[in-house]
């Protein structure tokens, strides 16, 4: 379990982690929905704003094709009924996430993504959250290809003061993942964070590496890895989407991060993340401090995009 702040300090985090994606895209709603009449512009307008926000082509088609039956179904014919409708329709859109609750002790979490998504410093945040919230947590820095990945997370497990577990450059992550998680079941940690390699979804070697990282922690402690979370880059848009396809395919992916949505315009893409993949968002990041990684919250996600 997690515990949430207070809910205006909480929409408050969302609008200013949203305002690029707002300001962007949605920023030009109040225009959009003005005392006129719906028409064929409308449509248009409202067509290319949340194509501009990175819902995609398919999601974009099913929205506007929602919106135009509730108008119909409705008799609405002013433009200024269309946000109500659109803040409804784009809420219905997204699934809340799941209450994480970890049977297992430990319970081990693999941190996936591809390079510079984000995974390290998520994984930093991640375990002064469930730190914070009681638990007794791991890292364990299996990044073996990237020296600065590793101390950068040494760096983080001492300021926040977590232990960790870290391999030496070059050395072999699997190894670094058995290690860690031996560790973990000897001294009764509650939750193991493990930061691995990023790596191209396009590259088959690297690929096939991540899927030995996944059995070695099963044979270290069977049933693990107890969730397979994937980091993506808020702001490369709908390319997360090909990203996450890949990783779905070589690892079980059980959830996703969004990290950098505060430096992000392409905050739609969301949306496209649940219709085509079908993964809850977990966590999602709204800015750089380590308390700013906040379990995902749809109400807000959807009145901050909107906010402008």
């Amino acid at each position: 379990m997690y515990n949430l702040p207070d809910m205006p300090d909480l929409f408050s985090r969302w609008k200013n982690g949203l305002s690029r994606t707002s300001k962007a895209a949605f920023g030009r709603l109040s225009s959009l929905f003005g005392a006129t009449e719906i028409d064929d512009q409308t449509w248009e307008e409202l067509e290319s704003l949340l194509i501009q926000a990175d819902l995609g082509m398919d999601t974009t088609v099913s929205v506007l094709e929602s919106l135009q039956s509730a108008v119909k179904s409705k008799g609405l014919t002013r433009t200024a009924d269309l946000q109500v409708v659109l803040e409804q329709e784009l809420r219905s859109r997204l699934d809340s996430p799941p209450t994480l609750i970890f049977s297992a002790k430990p319970a081990i979490i693999l941190l996936v993504g591809v390079n510079g998504s984000g995974k390290t410093t998520t994984a930093a945040k991640l375990g002064q959250r469930f730190a914070k919230d009681g638990k007794r947590v791991l890292l364990v820095a299996a990044d073996t290809f990237r020296a600065a990945a590793v101390d950068q997370l040494q760096v983080w497990a001492q300021r926040l003061e977590l232990p960790i577990v870290a391999g030496q450059m070059g050395s072999d992550p699997g190894a670094v993942v058995y290690d860690g998680v031996q560790s973990a079941v000897a001294r009764g940690f509650d939750l193991v964070l493990v930061d691995t390699a990023g790596r191209l979804h396009t590259r088959y070697n690297l690929m096939e590496e991540l899927k030995k990282v996944n059995r070695v922690a099963g044979k270290a402690l069977p049933g693990a890895p107890h969730a397979v979370w994937l980091v993506l880059d808020a702001t490369t848009g709908q390319n997360a989407l090909v990203q996450a396809r890949a990783f779905k395919e070589a690892v079980n992916v059980t959830g996703i991060i969004l990290a950098k949505l505060d430096s992000s315009a392409r905050g739609g893409m969301a949306f496209a993340i649940q219709k085509e993949l079908g993964l809850p968002i977990l966590f999602a990041g709204l800015g750089e401090k380590a308390e700013d990684l906040a379990p995902f919250d749809p109400e807000s996600f959807v009145k901050g995009i909107l906010a402008e």
